[in-house]
């Protein structure tokens, strides 16, 4: 049964544990997608705002709600591994054995994009985050829309919420429609594996150990290669904190 909301915000929908419930929602979800707005879903770690990467404007609104500039580029969600082989260059022998490995789940895999793949990600420099998330309803939306850009719900430098008031309170009238599963998982955020090198690199240890990401890569990251500060921060999508 579908929890009422109590936000008092029409914009915020419930998401029913009963799958059956869903079609309506998807329904609405993607029509905000085709017409360029932004939507709140739940994912497998925390809850994302996501757009049409394929939207210019749409990608401007989500910079635009998250107060952050555009040289922190959008990581992708996919819905299925072989989505995500139409928009990447190639996916490399360690590519499929991470994503066998753990898509659905907690890793983000760095590509380089498709050449002349025409979408809007902000600065990308020719590469992709991109990741496929364990949470159905998640799926089921991006299986309607198509891969979706998405960050976290929050604005930049500010905590990423755990519930949907306060990611309404955050983002405001710049999202059409909250989708709300409830509290999100109180977890690590997604391993960054960054496969655009001659060699694996490491960029952000999250779920998964670094030893079992080895095993499956069968060989050990790149740690002798200093990554610049402005490159981490990019894919990790918030500055550093220099003040501590």
């Amino acid at each position: 049964m579908t929890e009422p909301d109590t936000t008092g915000d029409p914009r915020v929908i419930p998401v029913s544990k009963d799958e059956e419930q869903w079609p309506g929602l998807l329904e609405v979800g993607g029509e905000i997608i085709a017409r360029g707005g932004l939507v709140v879903l739940p994912t497998d770690t925390l809850y994302g705002v996501a757009c049409d990467p394929f939207n210019p404007s749409a990608v401007d609104a989500l910079f635009k709600a998250k107060r952050r500039g555009r040289d922190l580029p959008l990581p992708v969600l996919v819905h299925t591994w072989r989505q995500a082989i139409g928009l990447v260059d190639e996916v490399t022998d360690q590519a499929q054995a991470l994503i066998a490995a753990w898509w659905p789940g907690p890793l983000t895999l760095v590509l380089r994009e498709a050449p002349g793949i025409g979408w809007d990600l902000g600065d990308s420099r020719g590469t992709v985050a991109v990741r496929m998330p364990k949470q159905t309803f998640a799926l089921a939306l991006i299986q309607r829309t198509g891969p979706l850009a998405t960050s976290s719900a929050n604005r930049s430098g500010e905590p990423t919420p755990s519930e949907v008031p306060a990611v309404v309170e955050q983002l405001g009238d710049h999202v059409g429609v909250f989708f709300d599963a409830g509290p999100a998982p109180d977890g690590p955020a997604s391993s960054i594996v960054d496969l655009t090198g001659r060699r694996p690199r490491l960029l952000r240890e999250g779920a998964i150990p670094a030893d079992e990401l080895e095993r499956v890569l069968e060989e050990p990251f790149d740690y002798g290669t200093a990554i610049p500060a402005d490159e981490l921060e990019r894919v990790l999508e918030e500055p550093f904190d220099y003040g501590t």
